[in-house]
């Protein structure tokens, strides 16, 4: 595939704060990508460059091979659509989406069918007419990205834009957006910090944190091969153990020796071992390779998710067995459900279920969600 955008070396700092340090990244063409993390990554900074409205603090943001650190936005290839969709109230469906090529004198019967192709790509042909103040946040989201898809540019930049909808509406639009990059071939570089956006959205998901890329990669290599502690905990839910690789194929942790699927580390070197929820197995205790007490039960629709304390650490387990608190279990686990990671800055910050609620970790935040 060909390169559309290449980044390189990129650094940025916002009163002496580095919000980006030293990011390599490059995007092809008719690619969906994802930059995914949590706020303050430098994921929104990130974006701001690609369109011109940040300059890196060092490094070069080439376009198609040409540096254009300087280039203003409107002269770049690159359109925007943010999560405050920027709608001209005054002006009806079809005038909003026509604006772009009323600016630019096009004639009037070159912008009439591409803005009735366009309102039919985004399903809004019937709405023409419509004052954009009636519509709902939906419809509003997909006049904005008509919009700016309407000049056909070469990259469509997208910040957080299905953060206004409800939950049903969001994963609608996911769908839909996936469907309109597709059909047009443009390239998608999408911002957010919602795990499950990313992977079912994406073609490549760049995982960002403390202003660095921690992993890039597709989707489900990004799920079931994370590269260190905080790819593996921000990607779903994740049991991360203290571990020791005594040879290839061979893992202890949590006191008993397991057969896994990694090779290449060092005898007995310290590792991280990762156990997704749903890859563990529930067994009679004595079939168990490890036991623990179920502590809490939380009835999830689907299935199960279970809280079992294994000496002292709080396992995580997806399962559709039905289970009791104070139950002892057996926990059995086969060589695929267990993936070794080398240590990081990030070991021993994630992975024990003592307590493990997202909406308390972001409301322990003082500082609120961050632009960068």
């Amino acid at each position: 595939m060909k390169k559309i955008i290449e980044l390189k070396n990129i650094s940025k700092a916002f009163d002496g704060e580095t919000v980006l340090d030293d990011i390599s990244l490059d995007i092809y063409d008719n690619e969906f990508i994802t930059l995914l993390g949590p706020s303050g990554c430098g994921k929104t900074t990130l974006l701001r460059m690609i369109g011109g409205f940040e300059q890196p603090d060092q490094g070069d943001i080439l376009f198609m091979g040409e540096r254009i650190n300087n280039t203003p936005p409107h002269k770049r290839n690159v359109n925007t659509v943010f999560q405050k969709y920027a709608l001209f109230p005054h002006l009806n469906v079809f005038e909003n989406v026509a604006f772009p090529l009323r600016e630019r004198k096009v004639p009037k019967d070159e912008i009439n069918q591409k803005v009735n192709e366009m309102l039919s790509l985004v399903m809004l042909s019937n709405f023409a007419k419509r004052s954009v103040t009636s519509l709902s946040g939906g419809q509003q989201q997909r006049v904005a990205i008509a919009r700016a898809l309407i000049n056909h540019p070469k990259v469509l930049l997208l910040d957080e834009p299905l953060g206004a909808l409800d939950l049903k509406l969001r994963k609608d639009m996911q769908q839909e957006l996936k469907k309109i990059q597709k059909s047009t071939g443009i390239t998608f570089v999408f911002v957010t910090h919602d795990q499950e956006e990313a992977l079912s959205m994406s073609d490549t998901i760049v995982v960002l944190s403390e202003g660095k890329i921690q992993q890039i990669g597709a989707p489900s290599d990004i799920y079931n091969e994370p590269k260190n502690a905080f790819v593996a905990d921000f990607i779903g839910e994740s049991n991360i153990i203290d571990g020791v690789m005594q040879a290839d194929y061979q893992a202890k942790f949590s006191g008993h020796t397991f057969q896994c699927l990694d090779t290449g580390f060092a005898p007995n070197e310290p590792v991280d071992v990762v156990i997704r929820p749903e890859d563990v197995d529930i067994v009679p205790v004595e079939q168990g390779m490890l036991s623990g007490v179920v502590t809490q039960v939380t009835f999830m629709g689907v299935h199960n998710e279970i809280i079992v304390d294994v000496n002292g650490f709080k396992w995580m387990i997806q399962t559709t067995d039905s289970v009791n608190e104070d139950e002892k279990i057996g926990i059995y686990l086969e060589p695929d459900a267990i993936h070794i990671m080398k240590k990081s800055k990030y070991s021993g910050m994630f992975g024990d279920y003592s307590s493990y609620s997202n909406e308390l970790d972001e409301l322990s935040d003082p500082g609120g969600e961050d632009e960068a």
